[in-house]
């Protein structure tokens, strides 16, 4: 039992498939959380599932599909809640999922946001792609994972289970505390998904919050079930959303080098897009550099407001001091043991 107010919310957009398979098991190892789905507009028998199988969830309806950030603004702000668990709906969680995140709201009142371990659900002695063990980013925004470099993933052997400070918490599992997160203005409506996770943990850090790792719970990801690794939307997101993320939370110095920098190394992986026979994640990065500068009025407006804030202080903490890309490709360093041998995490 809770001395916190727990809800879980899952957003749906015609998963019924996933509701099916997962969504027996949250509500088995929940307790006495709140079981919210909130439901994206779905065009399939969602909520008709829902209705004739499970009267004791609440459902929550969105009058459109608004992606995952404003998606779950929308309903989140139907939603009473200390701490809110905003879960895939293409997560398996285990019997002991909650209670030793929830535990460590209650010890630790300025723990913003956390996660749990996260395991591929199909390799499951594999990290998941979306969150591993814990988020990080590098000196120029890149994000990996206490478990996952780019494309390669960790076997899970305990290398990892101790809990941590980390810089992101995945937004396949995000547990975040509903006072922080509305403070904040909640997730960035523009980001639509991808990088909205990091955008927000960032400007939690920003705000004096800390951001944690708690690998005694474990869920099990399927991941892609929004948006494919091979969908051009979702290159698009990935690289429009993380040089708005830079441009919003880094502090001023050498802000502008680093995206120049970016902008550059950006320019460098769509041609080789392009070389692989991919010319629609060409097209996919040109386009969003070209979004990218189109929302820089706003996008440097809501950075203006970030600062407003009280407790507000760029925040650079966890930011791995390197180059990822350098130390990946280059120096072959494929795990993130050997990146943390060279410049310590802290």
């Amino acid at each position: 039992m809770f001395t916190l107010n727990v809800a879980v919310v899952i957003l749906n957009y015609n998963g019924v498939d996933f509701l099916k398979q997962f969504l027996p098991t949250v509500i088995k190892y929940s307790g006495n959380a709140q079981i919210i789905i909130a439901d994206n507009n779905s065009s399939d028998e969602s909520i008709e599932f829902l209705k004739q199988n499970f009267l004791e969830v609440q459902i929550v309806a969105n009058d459109a599909n608004y992606g995952y950030a404003k998606g779950y603004n929308e309903a989140l702000k139907k939603v009473n809640a200390d701490v809110f668990v905003l879960l895939n709906s293409d997560v398996e969680v285990t019997e002991n999922w909650l209670a030793p995140i929830i535990q460590e709201f209650e010890a630790d009142k300025l723990l913003g946001a956390a996660q749990p371990k996260l395991i591929d659900f199909k390799n499951r002695n594999e990290f998941e792609y979306a969150g591993a063990s814990g988020g990080f980013i590098d000196n120029y925004g890149y994000p990996f994972c206490r478990g996952r470099l780019f494309n390669t993933l960790e076997k899970d052997i305990g290398q990892y289970n101790e809990s941590r400070e980390i810089f992101w918490a995945t937004g396949a599992c995000l547990f975040v505390r509903a006072t922080r997160f509305w403070a904040i203005g909640g997730f960035d409506d523009n980001y639509f998904a991808h990088m909205e996770e990091i955008d927000l943990c960032w400007r939690l850090k920003n705000t004096g919050n800390k951001i944690k790792v708690i690998p005694q719970s474990v869920v099990y990801h399927i991941g892609g079930g929004t948006l494919n690794k091979l969908s051009r939307k979702k290159t698009f997101l990935n690289f429009r959303n993380n040089l708005s993320t830079l441009t919003k939370n880094h502090p001023s110095n050498l802000l502008f080098s680093k995206i120049l920098f970016r902008l550059i190394l950006d320019g460098v992986a769509a041609f080789k897009f392009l070389f692989d026979g991919q010319p629609k994640h060409f097209f996919a990065v040109i386009d969003a550099h070209f979004s990218y500068y189109y929302h820089l009025p706003g996008t440097l407006a809501k950075r203006k407001r970030m600062k407003q804030i009280s407790n507000f202080n760029f925040s650079t903490s966890n930011i791995y001091k390197g180059n990822i890309v350098t130390e990946y490709f280059l120096r072959k360093k494929t795990t993130f043991n050997l990146l943390d041998k060279g410049y310590k995490i802290k």
